[in-house]
């Protein structure tokens, strides 16, 4: 079959998504009709179709570079850590419960290769090609038994699969001779070639390298994509730097008024969609950091306790470093704190959990008059509304059900009183007047002189950092060759490197 393609990496992070992305992009600024599609994607970062189906956030957004609505069928089974041994199993958009690590890969992960294979059957149907992303690495030789993402995939749809590795890690050419050569002779005969991602420096001195990999491989190099800051797309299986000291990458252009914005988010464990901050840092002028310390607390004008896997365990990570009194200090001193989804539940004065901690009673902060109940049943749903005098949209993806009982004024689904705002709307933050509206609240109550840019557009940027995607395929990969992969499939006769493993 032709039109499709797998994009696999030498490791995680190797820079999957965003080749995906780029290549999707690419392909429908020539008029292609294309979709992406990750088969299981295990991620704390999700989404919310318009049918109400929960996805990777990856596959929202490369179906962004598509100009597409996303659909469940773009990413079938999404795995949602809850610890180091289990997750939560979200089939078609819908939860199914939480399995252990050795039970998913013991059975279960094989059982939805039928219905992997049915999604991408029905978008190969309805499009003119389908770029696919893989997950870690292709080379997991204990898992290839039941995989259903990468050669697992690539060998039931009969996908050309072409392999990107950093090379700003090192190693990259050990990692691509050796990713192919732990693979069966059946897989190794679908991986086409190579795609070089992350490369700093004169690309004539790599020139001999590639050369000599194609001699020992039989397989050429697609491209090599400069490294690149600042790409901002939505990260998938976490943040790719340690969170000490990060700084989400903001614009550059210097704020509109005097002072800038500081914005420090507690990097609390099983962080989810901490992409809720991107529009924030979007800002001219606004700052924004992850912080672990109470003294990070110290110069911030803004704290964000962002969306968590495990509220009662961010709950006690924040008493247990100190971060749960700074809080309070600072919601007595009248400082503005912003929780979102989990981070609004433990703001709350309790919580009563049974169904994803299964802790029971639990005390909260006690910042805001809520009483969370966490029900057995997921809320999903894509809601629309008004706060301080804005239109908002976001996305709701929780099982803690709120009880508002009072408060200074509502807030989307939450509530405010004084300055400490709560929320279980995800992405708010990207409707452009309600976020000049709040951070001018914000400026207001830190005693800042900051104003906030009158023309930022978060979805025009979302744009601009697609098309740069797609500029880097466009520029910087052999796009001929790879319309030819896309059209006709791996090449014949492509010869096998041992030592390979069983079939």
């Amino acid at each position: 079959m032709s039109g499709g393609l797998l994009v696999a990496g030498t490791t995680s992070d190797a820079g999957k998504s965003v080749v995906t992305a780029g290549i999707c992009r690419w392909l429908v600024r020539r008029g292609v009709k294309v979709a992406p599609f990750k088969a299981q994607n295990m991620s704390l970062n999700s989404f919310v179709t318009r049918e109400g189906a929960e996805i990777g956030r990856a596959q929202a957004m490369q179906a962004q570079a598509c100009r597409i609505e996303p659909t469940a069928l773009m990413n079938p089974v999404l795995l949602k850590p809850g610890g180091e041994r289990s997750s939560q199993v979200v089939v078609l958009g819908k939860a199914m419960g939480e399995l252990s690590a050795r039970g998913y890969h013991g059975g279960r992960q094989e059982r939805l290769l039928g219905t992997v294979l049915d999604c991408l059957a029905e978008l190969r149907r309805t499009h003119d090609m389908v770029i696919c992303e893989g997950a870690g690495s292709p080379a997991e030789i204990n898992l290839r038994r039941t995989d259903i993402v990468n050669m697992g995939l690539a060998r039931a749809a009969r996908l050309p699969v072409l392999v990107v590795g950093d090379i700003d890690r090192g190693g990259v050419f050990a990692s691509f001779y050796g990713t192919v050569a732990l693979l069966a002779p059946e897989d190794q005969r679908l991986v086409a070639g190579f795609l070089v991602n992350k490369f700093r420096g004169d690309v004539s001195l790599l020139q001999p390298g590639l050369e000599m990999l194609h001699g020992l491989t039989g397989r050429r190099t697609f491209g090599v994509l400069p490294y690149r800051h600042g790409l901002g797309i939505d990260e998938e299986d976490g943040m790719a730097v340690s969170l000490r000291g990060a700084v989400r990458e903001s614009a550059v252009e210097p704020p509109v008024g005097e002072d800038v914005l500081r914005v420090a988010v507690c990097a609390v464990p099983l962080m989810s969609n901490f992409t809720d901050v991107d529009a924030l840092a979007a800002e001219p002028g606004v700052v924004v950091r992850f912080v672990d310390r109470p003294e990070e607390l110290a110069d911030a004008d803004l704290v964000v306790v962002p969306g968590t896997r495990g509220t009662v365990r961010a709950l006690q990570w924040l008493r247990e470093r100190g971060l749960a009194d700074a809080l309070a200090r600072r919601a007595a001193q009248s400082r503005p704190i912003l929780g979102i989804c989990g981070g609004f539940q433990l703001l709350g004065e309790h919580i009563e959990d049974e169904v994803e901690s299964r802790a029971g009673h639990v005390a909260g902060l006690g910042l805001l008059p809520v009483r969370v109940r966490f029900a057995r049943e997921k809320t999903l749903a894509r809601p629309t509304g008004q706060a301080l005098g804005e239109v908002v949209e976001g996305y709701e993806i929780h099982h803690g059900i709120a009880d508002v009982h009072g408060g200074d004024e509502p807030f989307l689904d939450g509530c405010r009183l004084g300055v400490t705002w709560g929320t279980h709307w995800h992405g708010a933050l990207e409707s452009d007047g309600f976020r000049r509206a709040f951070l001018r609240e914000v400026a207001s109550a830190a005693g800042r002189r900051f104003v906030p840019a009158p023309d930022t557009s978060f979805a025009a940027l979302r744009e601009q950092q697609l098309d740069r995607l797609g500029d880097l395929i466009e520029q910087h990969a052999d796009t001929d060759a790879l319309w030819r992969l896309l059209e006709s499939g791996a090449p014949q006769g492509l010869p096998f490197l041992p030592p390979g493993v069983p079939a």
